[in-house]
């Protein structure tokens, strides 16, 4: 089977990270898409005030209807810091293949993940601009071709809309009391309005 993997903080789940799975979907022919939100992140540390149930309900409301999304709690149900290669590891069955997509910062970072030879072992990383920026061009082609050199695969492009958004912004605007219906799945925006979440907490991270 063809596996993908697509984790994040999801806090909140909004259009750019709908966009870019659906597009991981289709052009990667996936058969089944984890999305696993993080549990203690070692690059970032989680804002308060939002529980692990609540990213979980709004992950399971953005996503249904998607035919093959299995939202997974695996990383907040492990103890300690949770690394990528940890995933990877208890999702490898033989004769399936791993697909792990990446934003591009993440992306151009990956070599000073936790074993980053094991996750190009594992997996087949591909990464999803969700952002326009054309000064970056260069520095992506450079690491690409580095990756390839160390680790002997390419990294992927999902071609996708650039959809500018960002968990950061949707949670100033809920924090504000402004519209966030353009930002996030309708049915996510209901859930934010109806559990006031962010409404006392600084916005911070992705």
């Amino acid at each position: 089977m063809r596996i993908g993997i697509y984790g994040g903080t999801f806090s909140p789940v909004h259009n750019g990270h709908v966009a870019a799975a659906r597009a991981f979907m289709e052009q990667m022919w996936l058969d089944i898409l984890y999305v696993i939100p993080t549990g203690t992140a070692p690059h970032k540390v989680m804002q308060s005030g939002v529980s692990d149930a609540d990213r979980l309900e709004m992950l399971r409301l953005a996503f249904a209807g998607i035919d093959g999304v299995i939202i997974s709690d695996m990383e907040m149900k492990r103890t300690g810091k949770s690394y990528t290669i940890d995933t990877l590891r208890a999702l490898t069955r033989e004769g399936d293949r791993l697909f792990l997509l990446l934003g591009t910062d993440m992306m151009l970072t990956l070599d000073q993940w936790r074993e980053p030879e094991e996750i190009f072992r594992l997996s087949y990383p591909v990464y999803v601009r969700r952002e326009s920026d054309k000064t970056i061009d260069g520095e992506i082609v450079k690491k690409i071709a580095d990756y390839n050199q160390r680790f002997g695969k390419v990294v992927r492009r999902i071609v996708s809309p650039a959809v500018e958004v960002s968990s950061t912004e949707v949670r100033r605007a809920a924090a504000s009391g402004l519209p966030i219906g353009d930002m996030v799945p309708p049915a996510v925006a209901d859930y934010i309005r109806d559990h006031q979440l962010y409404r006392e907490v600084k916005a911070d991270g992705q």
